[in-house]
């Protein structure tokens, strides 16, 4: 198999053609590597998946219809062809163009974007899902760090977006969100659809375009949290669009993100709204929705400025906590995390002989707590957990319930969860206890805030806005 370190001239070729590099980035499914194409002397980006995702024996047809797309907005698939182990284990791997730029994930990382690149992004990914859907192809993995944003070096201050990563339609059966997902985010660009184990097609991605413009403007992802808490949220609601944008991108992005797939706009229609919005971004002046104490990301105050004895209790609370809920059910995981004023904790139960994938289950990345219990008592039964690796893959869950961190006003800052393989049920005493062990856990942390506000060491915290150009 391929190693992740760098290689050198004498490294062994894929098929003799593909010198493979180092690895660029990784997920639960794959490791894309850099590598150089030794026939045609170009670098290239080789996706190797990892054992047993792809059946390879099954996935020609699939091949060549992502071979046969060909678009300017569109990250193209050049070669394909499976790596055989030592062991005799196959692996496939596909090559595609290596293209030169941040993804958008990345660049939102940065600073805000002006309303009339984010409208040229979403004008250039219309037109790439209005070529994919039309050759029958749904991509079913909308999300910013799957859509590039290409630096040809000419100085161009337009915004080239590509559209990236269809290996994914090689995993047939295989759900998208896996253990590694929860942690990066997919679960948040899923279509109600999706969530709900229906049927996927063109809707969908319109629907996950359109959650990602709308992060675009705030910064902030509109359904966050883990697999469960992201499903829930999203089926209970409509994303919030602010109220600030003009009426252009209102109507827009609600139309993108309806809750019937049949009332979102598809194919030309969806790029001839973009292409509108774009007209009328270039004759006014940009608009960027500024952070409000709701969508702005919380500020976290430097290791230094924190006296490191305030962090203690907290965090021996939270260990105690889990170890006490995991048990409280006799169960294998709990695991509690806090998005607390100035800084997130987390922390985790895993008990001896759990699968390492364990520790890949997260509420973080955009965390937002669901304010309410959640009981599934056999994940194998639940439409929204069903599919999922969590319930599928090594770890084999069943039964999860989990409980909010709630401050003495109300506010939630965090989720107590417990996980198990096999079903079960939860009582209300069950409840009340894993709420008990939750409150016991938030108290030391409001201690905590208050002696912070009673020192030198809790000096506000100052919000920067940044500049508002791309």
């Amino acid at each position: 198999m391929i190693p992740t370190e760098d290689h050198d001239a004498s490294a062994p070729l894929l098929d003799g053609r593909y010198r493979v590099e180092q690895a660029i980035g990784q997920g639960g499914m794959s490791v894309v590597y850099r590598g150089v194409d030794e026939s045609l002397h170009r670098p290239v980006a080789i996706k190797l998946f990892h054992a047993g995702i792809v059946d390879i024996a099954r996935q020609e047809a699939e091949l060549g219809v992502l071979a046969s797309l060909e678009h300017h907005n569109l990250v193209s698939l050049l070669d394909a062809g499976v790596v055989t182990g030592q062991d005799g284990t196959q692996q496939r791997y596909i090559v595609m163009s290596l293209v030169v730029g941040q993804d958008l994930e990345e660049r939102l990382a940065v600073g805000p974007l002006a309303s009339r690149h984010i409208a040229e992004i979403g004008y250039d990914m219309a037109e790439a899902l209005d070529y994919i859907h039309a050759h029958g192809v749904v991509h079913r993995d909308i999300k910013p760090s799957n859509i590039l944003l290409v630096d040809y070096g000419n100085g161009s201050d337009r915004a080239r977006a590509r559209l990236t990563d269809f290996g994914i339609a090689l995993a047939a059966g295989v759900e998208r969100l896996t253990a590694d997902g929860v942690t990066t985010g997919t679960a948040a660009y899923l279509s109600p659809e999706q969530a709900r184990g229906g049927e996927v097609g063109p809707p969908s991605d319109v629907y996950s375009l359109g959650l990602v413009l709308l992060q675009c403007f705030t910064r902030r992802r509109e359904f966050p949290g883990s697999l469960v808490e992201s499903a829930v949220a999203r089926l209970s609601r409509d994303p919030v669009v602010p109220e600030p944008l003009p009426e252009h991108w209102k109507h827009l992005l609600r139309a993108m993100t309806a809750q019937d797939p049949a009332a979102r706009p598809l194919g030309a229609e969806l790029v001839t709204m973009l292409r509108d919005v774009v007209i009328a971004e270039t004759a006014t002046a940009d608009h960027v929705v500024e952070p409000t104490d709701e969508t702005a990301p919380v500020p976290t105050r430097s290791e230094t400025d924190r006296p490191a004895t305030l962090d203690t209790l907290p965090d021996e609370s939270l260990q105690r906590t889990t170890a006490m809920a995991a048990r409280l059910f006799d169960a294998p995981i709990a695991l509690v995390e806090v998005l607390d004023e100035d800084r997130e904790w987390s922390q985790s139960y895993i008990a001896e002989g759990v699968d390492e994938a364990a520790r890949s289950i997260s509420f973080r990345n955009g965390f937002a707590p669901v304010p309410v219990p959640v009981v599934i008592p056999d994940g194998s039964a639940h439409p929204e957990m069903r599919n999922s690796p969590l319930v599928t893959g090594p770890l084999g869950i069943r039964f999860y319930v989990s409980v909010p961190l709630v401050k003495h006003d109300g506010a939630p800052i965090g989720t107590l969860a417990v996980l198990d393989t096999r079903p079960r049920q939860a009582t209300e005493d069950d409840l009340a206890n894993l709420r008990d062990l939750a409150a016991l856990a938030v108290s030391q942390l409001e201690i905590r805030q208050e002696s912070l506000r009673t020192t030198s060491d809790s000096l506000p915290v100052p919000r920067v806005v940044g500049d508002h150009t791309a």
